[in-house]
């Protein structure tokens, strides 16, 4: 747990004021593959992020960034979830407004069955409630990024991400843990006004 503490105690730390704070918004394909062995994967299991980033360390090719994002996803007949994570961005930028893109991650899913689940109980089958499976999600996303306004520090960035990230733990005694994959499609916006100093 100590590099979330590490990545918390840097949101603290992040000096506000020099740039609103943007919006990001991501749709994302979910599936339960071994990472970077396929890009995209059918059927389609949709999920959405909304999320923000914290300016930290900006140069005139690199950026060093904090995000904390929050996230809904359904894997038709395995399991829906909800998560919260947060994640250390590291991005090139280019002269031409490309982006190359690679974040770090670590953060909490929690999972529901989608199908309905029963437990043998004086000698019948009866409906068990489902409280939910807490699960660690470790993540690693490399990906592209475009900005729409060259120049400006508050331009609106399209980007495209593949996140691979680890469900732990899966099915204890059994299986471990499980590995997924995330094509992601989003955009950046700044949609309030930086207020004067």
């Amino acid at each position: 747990m100590k590099p979330l503490y590490v990545i918390i105690l840097i949101l603290l730390q992040v000096k506000a004021g020099h740039a609103q704070q943007p919006v990001v918004v991501t749709l994302l394909n979910e599936a339960t593959t071994i990472p970077f062995t396929t890009f995209t994967n059918t059927p389609v299991h949709p999920g959405i992020q909304v999320g923000t980033e914290f300016g930290w360390r900006e140069g005139k090719h690199i950026s060093l960034y904090p995000t904390i994002n929050l996230g809904y996803m359904f894997h038709r007949k395995l399991f829906q979830g909800i998560y919260l994570n947060v994640e250390l961005a590291f991005d090139v930028k280019t002269g031409f407004g490309l982006n190359f893109k690679s974040r770090l991650g670590l953060g909490y899913l929690h999972t529901f069955t989608t199908q309905q689940e029963f437990q043998f109980k004086n000698g019948q089958y009866e409906s068990k409630s489902d409280w939910g499976n807490p699960r660690l999600m470790p993540s690693l996303t490399l990906g592209l990024g475009y900005n729409l306004r060259r120049g400006n520090d508050e331009s609106p960035e399209i980007f495209v991400l593949y996140k691979s990230w680890i469900e732990y733990p899966y099915s204890p005694g059994f299986i471990p843990l499980m590995s997924h994959a995330d094509l992601q499609l989003g955009v950046k916006i700044y949609p309030f006004k930086k207020q004067e100093q």
